[in-house]
């Protein structure tokens, strides 16, 4: 893929009324881009709580009755695209339509995509899925340049901003499977529907139509106050040449690598090949080539690498997890049943808690914090231990279903890991990619979740709630995968941390 020239990293010219007046210091506009996408993520992940439980619900109880494996493949698919397509969304807004632009086409887009969920019918779920996933694709690398353009490099808060970012991400996250789920699964509801004189089978596209409702306040949030992001976000000037060649062959790319990834699903030989290219590219830059910005691009693939793996067993939560919760583990309090999507509130639920004491704790510790690198491998640490929390707990299911509080022992500890990782790898991205080419390294960071949400659908084919022996191998597997890459990394943060250069 010929991509334009990188050009030397500079430290832009951010006035002086993005800097200051929000909350707690921060720049103005975090507040706006926090709500924006508070609202974006309440709608993808109230329909991610229901996606696989519509899809493997019986017809005759409203849902679509697909095999296990093959939902779980459209989960892989779907989820891996959302996050492919950012590649693309990014290439766009970088060269052509401006960050601020990309978010807004994109938001009207997944709204669509939302709504046209709420229809009852196969040819709507499928298109429905299309439209959020490109609308996904255009709006989420786009979002997380404009909080990244919000600071100046160097700025000691940007990974505390960034971290109070997420936390809007984990509000709408919280919110979404409570309202979503409700509405979708609650017995409550279904029966305010026949009272209504409306089939309660049609309770999934209510919830459906409530994520649409989401995305429309979120567009209504960002169009209010859009004037907050001063000059970021503008599409390039006019007299600038646009580089078609080159968006054709990243178009070609994304089309390419998003058909290799699903035709995986009938050969397998495809997996290994693609998951060793993120490998071959750290030897090329990071020891064959000797400029700075090779370099960094080694680094940056070094937290690919590591972010597929962790977003492929983190991202089980919509799938193996959301699986164990509906049918292994108990969710009743005092004789009153509550939907089992109400589950995936709970990592969201501690991300809020927890954010704040984070983006507290980086700052107060300045220059001892752990470096980067560090700060992966600690995410690591605490999702291998998670899922070996997962061993116990289902052999404990051969005498029934078990406490709803492993799985929330389990969320703590992933939680821990995610706020180690993923907003420190926002964060790092922004620093590290070359001026030109940010919004494209954006979208490089979510192929990584791309390629970890498809592959945490290939393993969640092998889930079974029937087998206790088979059930604790296939988290123990998925624990000591971790583990031996957790060690692989810890044993690089010297290299990686001087492949980084001057941001460590």
């Amino acid at each position: 893929m010929t991509l334009p020239k990188p050009i030397p990293d500079a430290t832009p010219h951010v006035p002086e009324v993005l800097h200051t007046g929000g909350i707690g210091g921060h720049p103005k506009g975090l507040s706006m881009l926090f709500f924006a996408e508070m609202w974006e993520r309440f709608s993808y992940y109230g329909m991610r709580a229901l996606l696989l439980l519509f899809m493997v619900a019986p017809v005759a109880m409203g849902g679509l009755g697909f095999e296990q494996k093959y939902a779980a493949q459209i989960y892989g698919n779907y989820t891996m695209a959302s996050y492919m397509v950012c590649i693309l969304g990014g290439y766009l807004a970088d060269n052509f339509i401006g960050a601020r632009r990309a978010v807004l086409i994109g938001g009207f887009i997944i709204t669509a995509g939302h709504y046209t969920l709420a229809i009852d019918s196969i040819p709507s779920f499928y298109l429905g899925l299309i439209l959020v996933a490109l609308g996904t694709g255009l709006l989420k690398p786009s979002i997380s340049t404009l909080v990244g353009g919000l600071y100046a490099r160097g700025d000691h808060r940007r990974d505390a901003g960034f971290s109070l970012f997420y936390m809007g991400i984990n509000l709408g996250a919280f919110a979404a499977p409570l309202v979503v789920g409700w509405l979708a699964q609650g017995e409550q509801f279904k029966a305010m529907l026949l009272s209504w004189g409306l089939d309660p089978l049609h309770s999934w596209h209510w919830g459906f139509g409530a994520a649409g409702l989401g995305m429309t306040f979120g567009m209504w949030t960002y169009l209010r106050r859009l004037k907050l992001l001063g000059h970021i976000g503008h599409a390039p000037e006019r007299d600038t040449p646009r580089p078609w060649l080159q968006l054709m062959m990243v178009t070609l790319g994304t089309v390419l690598l998003l058909g290799l990834m699903i035709a995986s699903d009938h050969f397998a030989w495809i997996n290994p090949i693609v998951y060793a290219l993120p490998i071959a590219g750290v030897i090329y830059f990071g020891l064959m080539k000797k400029d700075e910005d090779s370099h960094r691009i080694a680094a940056i693939l070094v937290f690919f690498i590591a972010a597929i793996i962790f977003w492929a067993v983190f991202e089980q939560a919509g799938s193996s997890l959301t699986l164990f919760a509906d049918e292994l583990t108990h969710h009743e309090v005092a004789g009153w049943a509550y939907p089992s999507s109400w589950f995936q509130s709970v990592n969201s639920l501690f991300i809020l808690a927890l954010a704040p004491l984070f983006a507290w704790g980086w700052v107060r510790l300045g220059t001892r914090q752990p470096s980067v690198p560090g700060k992966f491998v600690l995410g690591l640490v605490f999702l291998g231990i998670s899922f070996l929390l997962l061993v116990p707990a289902a052999q404990l299911t051969a005498s029934g279903k078990v406490s709803p509080w492993w799985l929330i022992a389990v969320y703590f500890l992933q939680t821990l890991g995610e706020l180690c990782l993923s907003p420190v790898g926002l964060s790092t991205m922004s620093k590290l990619a070359p001026a030109k080419l940010t919004g494209l390294i954006m979208g490089l960071w979510f192929l990584g979740t791309a390629l970890g949400n498809k592959l945490a659908g290939v393993l969640a084919e092998d889930f079974s709630s029937k087998d206790p022996v088979l059930l604790s191998r296939f988290f123990l597997n998925q624990a000591l995968t971790v583990g031996v890459v957790t060690v692989g990394l810890l044993a690089m943060v010297p290299w990686v941390k001087r492949r980084m250069g001057k941001h460590p």
